[in-house]
């Protein structure tokens, strides 16, 4: 049966936290402190409206340019949070999110539950594995805390941990929720991996827009929806993703930290949302969506990395 005609129900045991065990033999990113973020509340405020940045022709040149040398469609949105200074470029056209669901959901079931609940493990059997599962298949049989899980659905994109994160929201609409809890009524759960990637031309379910996930990742990420040790889990895993070296982390320059969860879904469509911390600035937070309208088309990580540069030198750098 798929999977999102059913809930399969979650067995708990009290377990160690082992945090290692997620991604062995991987070189990460050093974690930092959380940076702290914009002193504004972010948890119930929806996203304000986009200003023209200074210089704003130029970028919609730019990004019209890269769409026609990659025969692509790009929604972009990025803002400076120390100066308020934004980007936007189609940034309410809809696009399939795919994989980057698994942060925001991964925000959500870290909102909801105390360090020791991160710490209970969560049963799953082979029924429930789904294609890229690194994680997850290597502890069929033992189960992951959820700790692990938010771990594994982040850094690794693995789709088992993505779902087992639906499953403790109570399914895709239990996401729905938690994201308009904090102001987006944009962003459209409905199914489970891998069936969200598959988004046909002009349908709503499992799609968003660049201004809504930013917004998302910005409350999670730097507002004050979560908690100070909730946050620091999310920002680690963020910026030990190693599924994206390509896209948002190949558009910014030396010295630059990044923090980002990709996605990637049918008709080449390509994403990453991103937390983005300049040298001795506040953060910049950046969604960049893609798709083509060729369905054989093969995603292009360059595409990402090209609208991330021009998304950030036009923030100043």
């Amino acid at each position: 049966m798929p999977r999102n005609l059913r809930r399969p129900a979650l067995l708990f045991a009290s377990a160690a936290l082992v945090l290692t065990a997620c991604t062995p033999g991987d070189v990460e990113p050093a974690a930092s402190p959380t940076p702290s973020g914009p002193t504004m509340s972010e948890k119930t405020v929806a996203p304000s409206p986009v200003a023209d940045p200074a210089g704003g022709p130029d970028v919609a040149a730019e990004i019209g340019r890269l769409e026609k040398k990659y025969d692509a469609v790009v929604g972009l949105y990025a803002v400076d949070t120390g100066n308020g200074a934004e980007v936007a470029h189609r940034a309410d056209d809809r696009f399939a999110y795919a994989s980057t669901f698994k942060a925001l959901a991964a925000a959500a079931v870290l909102e909801r539950s105390s360090p020791e609940e991160l710490e209970q493990v969560v049963m799953y059997d082979a029924d429930d594995l789904q294609a890229h599962s690194p994680v997850a298949e290597r502890h069929l049989g033992e189960g992951m805390t959820m700790h692990q899980i938010i771990d594994a659905a982040i850094r690794e994109s693995d789709n088992t941990a993505g779902n087992l994160l639906l499953d403790a929201l109570g399914g895709p609409p239990g996401l729905a929720d938690a994201l308009r809890a904090i102001g987006d009524e944009t962003t459209k759960p409905a199914r489970y991996e891998p069936e969200l990637n598959d988004v046909a031309p002009g349908e709503e379910r499992d799609t968003s827009t660049a201004r809504a996930l930013a917004h998302d990742l910005r409350a999670y990420g730097l507002g004050d929806v979560l908690d100070d040790d909730a946050r620091a889990i999310l920002v680690e895993a963020l910026r030990g993703s190693v599924t994206g070296p390509g896209t948002i982390r190949a558009g910014v320059s030396d010295g630059w930290a990044v923090g980002n969860k990709t996605g990637t879904s049918g008709r080449g469509g390509r994403n990453d949302i991103g937390l983005l911390w300049p040298p001795d600035r506040e953060p910049v937070v950046l969604a960049v969506l893609t798709r083509t309208e060729d369905p054989e088309a093969e995603p292009d990580d360059a595409l990402l990395a090209e609208v991330t540069t021009v998304a950030v030198e036009a923030l100043g750098g």
